[in-house]
């Protein structure tokens, strides 16, 4: 391991990659805690002591990495970036215009990438402006900070200050969207899920130690080793796989013969990553949203009691059907059997026992609903397991260890892919060789 890490600082571009990185991660760090003007910075010191952020709060400070309990110029975090690419992905469905650039490769992608943008900016503006006036109206409990309302967290609020405010938070989160990609192009790529991961990991020890502090020794160490267990399970679903052999039939070109080789299509049995996990967190979060701006105290009532505390049999329900409906519809976007049907068909190959074209097609389809499903599941009981210890034991600190080790380890696995691949073209041994 050593021997592989040395490897990683010998290649000089790598090198220089990898501190890059680092640097536009300590600075996404700095602005997670530089807290934003005008708002009663010691009286949100004073709430955080005295309670605690849980359910649909707690998913958004641990994406934030602290950044909305330090009310910080990151306030919002990657969280309308997320939100925006989820609604551009569910409209390519249903707009020609928007599938038309899917197809058309990168050129149709930069275009997707760039309303994906604008769509960004709208987002934080309203998200920003509907936290703006739930901090000057008093609801903090919309931050977690229950048994607080009625308490102005905005002294003096006027239209500049408010302006100032939101503008604020919307640059942040526009700031924060381009030091991911800033990391994708001149980073080690992914530049998005490594905010992520940095925020979540940042959380990790702060959580731990509430953890062991809210319950007992024997609680803590049982909960370390579900968390072994779990990261465990968690390698061996990401790398497990369904090869699909492919057989190219020998055809002659000119003098030479090509074909007679055979490969394989991998599917994973988890196609789609923490994505579906994100996703619908990231549904869930916004009825907390709708709840403070509302006039009928039914639906808040409703909300607050269903769809923000995480250990209600209801919201855990629904977060399991998400995983599951998001589970399938990102894999059927990133994954097309009629076009993979037809790539197979041009290059002259065919499936052993399967015809070619409709046949399969359907094969490729079916094949890939069975697997997908239990790798769903697996994201559901990882998501849940955590929130079902955590309400036998009643403890309320740490409310989503499954979804942190989800993006961890994802991120991390992937990552090492990436630097393997560097490594390997350079005819260095990486990491999972």
């Amino acid at each position: 391991m050593l021997s592989r890490l040395r490897n990683m600082f010998r290649v000089a571009d790598l090198r220089n990659k990898i501190f890059f990185t680092i640097v536009i991660i300590a600075v996404y760090r700095v602005g997670a805690h530089l807290p934003v003007p005008y708002v009663d910075f010691s009286a949100i010191r004073d709430l955080q002591d005295q309670s605690e952020n849980t359910g649909v709060v707690g998913f958004l400070d641990l994406f934030s990495g602290g950044a909305i309990t330090n009310v910080a110029i990151f306030f919002l975090g990657i969280m309308p970036y997320i939100t925006a690419s989820i609604i551009m992905q569910l409209l390519g469905v249903v707009i020609p215009k928007l599938e038309q650039w899917q197809q058309e490769g990168q050129v149709g992608q930069k275009k997707i990438t760039q309303w994906t943008r604008y769509l960004t900016v709208g987002l934080a503006l309203v998200q920003s402006t509907g936290f703006v006036f739930a901090l000057h109206q008093g609801k903090s409990g919309l931050l977690g900070f229950a048994g607080f309302e009625g308490r102005d967290l905005i002294p003096g609020f006027n239209a500049p200050r408010a302006a100032l405010i939101v503008l604020t938070w919307t640059a942040g989160t526009a700031l924060v969207m381009w030091l991911g990609e800033l990391i994708t192009q001149r980073g080690i790529g992914n530049g998005m899920s490594i905010l992520i991961f940095a925020s979540v990991v940042s959380s990790l020890p702060a959580q731990g130690g509430a953890v062991y502090s809210e319950g007992s020794k024997f609680q803590f160490f049982v909960i370390i080793a579900i968390g072994i267990a779990m990261i465990v399970g968690i390698v061996f679903v990401e790398s497990g796989q369904r090869r699909i052999p492919v057989q190219f039939a020998k055809r002659v070109v000119g003098r030479r013969m090509y074909g007679g080789q055979s490969t394989y299509i991998p599917l994973k049995v988890n196609q789609s990553g923490v994505i579906p996990v994100i996703f619908a967190s990231s549904i869930l979060a916004f009825p907390a949203l709708i709840a403070s701006i509302t006039p009928w105290d039914g639906v808040k009532e409703f909300i607050d009691k269903n769809l923000v505390q995480s250990q209600g049999w209801f919201y855990m329900g629904m977060y399991t059907i998400l995983i599951i409906f998001f589970a399938y519809f990102y894999t059927a976007i990133a994954f097309n059997p009629q076009q993979q049907a037809d790539i197979i068909r041009k290059q002259g190959g065919f499936i052993p026992g399967i015809r070619p074209g409709p046949a399969t097609e359907r094969y490729l389809a079916k094949t890939l609903n069975r697997i997908t499903l239990p790798g769903s599941l697996f994201l559901a009981v990882i998501a849940l397991a955590p929130l079902l210890v955590f309400a036998l034991w009643d403890i309320s600190q740490f409310p989503f260890g499954g979804t942190a080790l989800l993006i961890t380890v994802g991120v991390a696995l992937e990552t090492m892919k990436q630097i393997d691949s560097q490594l390997m073209m350079r005819n260095y041994e990486g990491f999972l060789t």
